[in-house]
């Protein structure tokens, strides 16, 4: 993939391109912490994210969620004054997850690292081989001294059970399944309840990122969008178990220039757990 290719370059920067602001750019590891330390892009910090989630998006919960993470970037160094770039060990979900939440947070420039640490591998391994050395710490801004990160929240980015409910039936939005085939439609079961939102459209995230992990070509992934409906003129909302594989979605729709995308916050971990949500299963009586 060229980053280049896409109308909206806000979200993406490749391997070559971070080579050439190593040093420029907060650079966050989102990789489980052995990972880490077993080699990690030099200036790195660590942080995992993947056990906070959120199960009900009214205001109270979801205010406090946002707030968690505003404490837990901060303690990173992440600061709205300096790019951040987060990675995985591909485009993956838990990077994707994190560049979405800095976004919903305002930060005004941050990026996921095409192809994750193998596209560093790939690209400049031999030049800037990765470390095991921990990032340096500035005493004053450890934590617990370090300010929670700072950004005019930016919530048309991030959509509630309520902006979902409000979306069945309406023709102008796209809530957009990326669930796995057999979540969307109830055979594997991760809530208490199965099956997907009324008139979903299902889209595999996966399907947008080639076999070693990056995006692919953004006409390619235009064309398989587009395949199913999912169109620049509607409000498109992905949804998936927590917020993470929809977060690549967004970050995929986003850069082709889709200008409304909306990540559902808690995906079916909510919807399915709850027992007013509207829900019909795909295939089901036929």
């Amino acid at each position: 993939m060229q980053v280049g290719e896409f109308p909206d370059q806000r979200y993406l920067i490749s391997a070559r391109e971070l080579i050439a602001r190593l040093g420029a750019v907060t650079l966050v590891d989102l990789r489980p912490a052995e990972d880490f330390a077993l080699g990690h892009i030099p200036g790195s910090g660590h942080l995992d994210l993947y056990g906070v989630s959120l199960n009900d998006s009214s205001e109270a919960p979801l205010n406090a969620f946002l707030a968690i993470f505003r404490v837990l970037f901060g303690t990173r160094g992440v600061s709205a004054d300096r790019p951040v770039v987060i990675y995985d060990y591909e485009s993956g979900e838990r990077a994707a997850r994190a560049v979405w939440l800095l976004a919903v947070l305002g930060h005004p420039d941050v990026r996921i690292l095409d192809g994750g640490s193998q596209a560093w591998t790939a690209a400049g391994g031999q030049l800037v081989p990765v470390t095991q050395a921990p990032a340096p710490v500035d005493p004053a801004k450890a934590p617990p001294s370090a300010p929670p990160f700072k950004g005019t929240m930016n919530l048309d980015l991030l959509a509630t059970r309520f902006d979902v409910d409000r979306a069945i039936g309406d023709d102008s939005v796209v809530i957009l399944d990326v669930r796995r085939e057999s979540e969307y439609r109830g055979t594997e079961k991760r809530a208490r309840r199965v099956g997907t939102v009324p008139g979903a459209v299902h889209v595999f995230w996966r399907e947008h990122l080639d076999a070693r992990g990056s995006f692919r070509p953004a006409q390619e992934i235009r064309a398989l969008y587009e395949s199913k409906g999912v169109t620049p003129d509607k409000t498109v909302i992905p949804l998936c178990q927590g917020g993470y594989r929809s977060a690549s979605t967004f970050i995929a729709l986003k850069s082709l220039g889709y200008p409304h995308v909306r990540n559902y916050v808690s995906s079916w971990g909510e919807w399915g757990n709850r027992d007013d949500s509207k829900i019909v299963v795909p295939g089901a009586g036929l």
